[in-house]
């Protein structure tokens, strides 16, 4: 049911940027839409791991290098059936992970050095096996191109609103309706961004519980997740808001509007649904 509710909200991203582009330049508009999708997701086809990698400094490590982090994350993908993904870790304070890859064959599992101070063992199990069941239900390709299409369709906004500043508009045939327009500079990127949402929420629900099946027990990720909800909200990461949602919880804190809007479900739920599996629920 997941994997068909995000199919649908994907699809509904897209013709959001097709329909704003044609709402916003008429026929030529709808085009440049087209052309301007294809062009950023085969970037964030082809090169989002290395983007995101770079952008929070996180080096590689052999199992020399670390050798309990490596072993662990060898033997939870055994049990996934994946690939050995490669293992990053980001010289962060807060405590988190995300994963990353095109696809399994190109998986990457990366921690922060303060994930590895607070948590314990099993903990950290929990944790990791979240980020392999990502790469297993291949999340990472879909919410990257689900962030790429909403950035895009603000993108859109951005312009039409600088075009409307110093009349660059034209009011013919091919120039779209103005007032659609209007209302869409408004509305499209506030509707892109609650899409997107909706999508990074139903997948972090499934990779909690993938992850619980990978671990073998529901209560070692609900454990972590306690303590890195907790320590999130005290500990400040200068994170990207374009890549919050690779994160296992979000490494923006902050409560009002931003949590409204935030691309994790409510930690209280997750972390129920969690408790409901240890008791057959």
């Amino acid at each position: 049911m997941n994997g068909l509710k995000t199919m649908v909200l994907m699809v509904t991203l897209t013709l959001m940027l097709v329909a704003i582009g044609g709402l916003l330049g008429g026929k030529s508009g709808m085009t440049f839409a087209l052309i301007m999708a294809f062009g950023m997701n085969f970037i964030t086809y082809w090169f989002s791991d290395k983007i995101v990698l770079r952008m929070y400094r996180a080096k590689p490590v052999t199992e020399a290098e670390a050798p309990e982090l490596y072993g662990m994350v060898r033997r939870l993908a055994h049990r996934a059936e994946l690939p050995m993904p490669r293992v990053y870790i980001m010289d962060e304070d807060q405590p988190n992970a995300f994963a990353t890859g095109r696809n399994p064959q190109k998986g990457v599992v990366a921690v922060t050095t303060g994930i590895m101070r607070i948590l314990s063992r099993e903990e950290l199990e929990g944790v990791i096996a979240h980020e392999l069941a990502h790469i297993k239900h291949r999340d990472i390709l879909v919410g990257t191109v689900a962030a790429t299409i909403a950035g895009a369709i603000s993108y859109l906004a951005q312009m039409a609103q600088w075009a409307a500043i110093f009349g660059g508009r034209r009011d013919d045939e091919d120039g779209g309706n103005p007032i659609a327009a209007i209302v869409m500079m408004i509305v499209g990127p506030i509707a892109a961004m609650m899409v997107q949402m909706a999508i990074s929420r139903s997948r972090e629900y499934e990779a909690d519980a993938g992850g619980a099946r990978i671990a073998g027990n529901p209560m070692y990720l609900a454990n972590a997740l306690k303590k890195l909800h907790m320590a999130s909200q005290r500990i400040p990461m200068d994170a990207n808001p374009a890549t919050s949602h690779m994160f296992i919880v979000n490494p923006l804190s902050g409560g009002g509007l931003l949590k409204l809007f935030s691309t994790h479900p409510p930690m209280e739920e997750r972390i129920a649904r969690l408790e409901s599996m240890r008791m057959g629920g």
